[in-house]
């Protein structure tokens, strides 16, 4: 039977070397990355399936409060070790098509860079400025507006399976700890493989393009 999706397998095997590399907690099904690999194989080929078919609908993120150094709580949500995987599969392949259009100035999420690399050009720069303006943008995972992130993606990207899937990444829903279920209309989850890239996306365009 043909398959709506032609996803190689080899794919969702780097994908996983690359979450077992990565660690990480379990999600909702509290299987951790050992006992998912107790039975790898399979596990691999049942996800591989779905994705194929068009049929993978990724469970609820598990709510993870993380204090924050400022006071109060930040919330992950923490995909299953098999979402993990398939959000891997998606990164492996829109990364190098996303990546590259980014501002070069931008340090945040991306692959070779990381926060000291900004910290040796902002000193190398300080000897040419007076001056240096510092701000957060506040609650950015949570906030992203699905419509505009969609329509930035759609403008990069065509594998009809990856939009689809991150449609539903977007929309899967929080599980608490009390088991309660929260709908998601806006944001990415802090803690999804993808959300990095995705909220690097969103903010190329609605920052990044206009500030320079």
């Amino acid at each position: 039977m043909t398959k709506p999706f032609n996803i190689p397998k080899a794919l969702i095997w780097e994908a996983f070397k690359k979450v077992k590399e990565n660690g990480g907690a379990p999600g909702v099904d509290h299987e951790s990355i050992e006992q998912f690999e107790k039975h790898l194989k399979n596990n691999l080929y049942k996800l591989w399936n779905r994705l194929c078919s068009g049929s993978y609908f990724p469970p609820p993120v598990k709510a993870v409060p993380i204090p924050k150094k400022s006071g109060g709580v930040r919330i992950l949500g923490i995909p299953t070790v098999a979402d993990r995987v398939a959000q891997t599969a998606v990164k492996l392949l829109l990364e190098p098509k996303i990546d590259p259009l980014f501002h070069p100035n931008s340090y945040g999420y991306r692959p070779g860079r990381s926060a000291h690399d900004a910290i040796a050009i902002v000193r190398r720069r300080s000897w040419d400025y007076d001056w240096v303006v510092e701000f957060d943008i506040k609650g950015l995972f949570d906030n992203i507006d699905h419509d505009l992130l969609m329509r930035a993606l759609k403008k990069h990207c065509e594998i009809p399976w990856i939009l689809l899937y991150v449609q539903r990444w977007l929309k899967a829903p929080m599980q608490h700890i009390n088991g309660h279920l929260l709908e998601r209309n806006r944001g990415t989850p802090q803690g999804g493989v993808v959300s990095p890239l995705l909220a690097n996306l969103f903010m190329h365009y609605a920052f990044d393009m206009w500030i320079t």
